[in-house]
């Protein structure tokens, strides 16, 4: 793309920069929740824009007042200094350009996020419930390397050890646009515990990351949900067991996708405080009623933009764990890498930077930037 069409994108974005600055300091802006977020939200990105292209334009300014003393001065000082301003403008340029290009790209709106992560052992029963496990130390290992923090909502046990199904909720800044990358298929090979004759096996565990909604995202009439308590089971001292600090909510929604009307059964048994506990059943109650509202949207995305990183498929595989050879490997970029142990210990970053930035290539090549 030529200097000239990119600076034609760029026109208004200062204008829309300084109207956006006043509409979320407007008391009526800021009283209509839904659209105060939405806005707080646009003005971010665009100050990061802003900010590039007056890089981006001084650095042209630049170029140009370099040319200039070169064809007309002949202080000899002065055409070196003018040399350096062109080489240094000229070098930068190509890199300035390429994040404008990025940044012009309509970004997810769920991208900054918090998000609530599902993972479930799939293919190889016990096996895959310990390697559902392995997955959660890793995640949770990965998010305290990230400043992020974990609640989990809702355990099922192994009989081996780990997970059956494990739910949880990550808090931080741009959550959902990282993790988002870790939905689909996780399939591993090695040596089970249980196995008596070393041989190596094959299992999976599935990983869903949704983005968290906020409670202005969804309507839910608080009144039409019934609640229960009961005494929670499991471990964790005398108190569990003797005070009713589980619940469950029942909750009828009338999907309006489908026109039909199901009912929703949230249970949480996490921590021993029951408004707690009630407080991430309904956490969990928006972003399901979210995600199922928002599918046909998604649907309507995918269908027009299916990336190799991402497609929406939850059931597709991913990712291999490979532990005779200590390698793991991306399917959707053939990203491989022999770092096993460093990997399950929370180092992922260098694998999803990958994933962004093949995503980033494909949202290039289609939208012709």
């Amino acid at each position: 793309m030529s200097e000239n069409s990119l600076l034609s994108r760029l026109d208004g974005i200062d204008a829309r920069f300084a109207e956006v600055s006043t509409l979320i300091t407007d008391p009526s802006v800021i009283a209509d929740m839904r659209r105060y977020v939405k806005l707080t939200k646009e003005y971010k990105d665009l100050e990061r824009l802003t900010k590039t292209t007056h890089r981006y334009r001084d650095l042209l300014a630049n170029v140009d007042e370099a040319k200039d003393i070169l064809a007309n001065e002949n202080d000899a000082d002065m055409r070196a200094m003018a040399r350096e301003q062109l080489d240094e403008a000229t070098t930068e340029l190509p890199k300035v350009e390429e994040e404008i290009k990025l940044l012009l790209i309509p970004a997810d709106p769920e991208d900054g996020k918090n998000a609530i992560v599902e993972i479930r052992g799939g293919t190889g029963g016990d096996e895959a419930a310990i390697f559902a496990g392995d997955l959660f130390k890793m995640y949770t290992k990965y998010c305290e390397s990230k400043g992020w923090s974990v609640a989990v909502s809702s355990v099922s046990e192994g009989a081996a050890g780990g997970y059956k199904e494990i739910v949880f909720a990550v808090s931080g800044e741009g959550v959902y646009g990282t993790m988002k990358y870790e939905s689909g298929v996780h399939r591993v090979q090695r040596v089970p515990a249980t196995e008596t004759q070393g041989r190596v096996h094959t299992s999976a565990a599935t990983v869903a990351v949704l983005p968290e909604a906020e409670e202005f995202d969804v309507e839910i009439n608080e009144g039409e949900i019934k609640w229960d308590t009961f005494r929670s089971g499991g471990a964790g001292g005398q108190n569990v067991n003797k005070v009713e600090s589980g619940v469950r909510l029942r909750y009828m929604w009338r999907n309006p996708n489908t026109g039909v009307t199901e009912e929703i059964l949230i249970e949480c048994t996490e921590t021993r405080d029951q408004p707690k506990n009630k407080e991430r059943a309904l956490s969990r109650l928006r972003t399901f009623i979210y995600d199922k509202e928002h599918q046909k949207y998604l649907d309507d995305i995918a269908s027009r933009r299916k990336t190799m990183v991402s497609t929406g498929d939850r059931s597709a595989k991913i990712r291999t764990y490979n532990y005779p050879q200590g390698r793991i490997t991306d399917h959707r970029i053939n990203y491989t890498v022999y770092n096993l142990q460093g990997f399950m210990d929370g180092d992922i970053q260098d694998c999803i930077d990958h994933l962004i930035v093949a995503e980033n290539a494909e949202k290039l090549k289609e939208s012709e930037i």
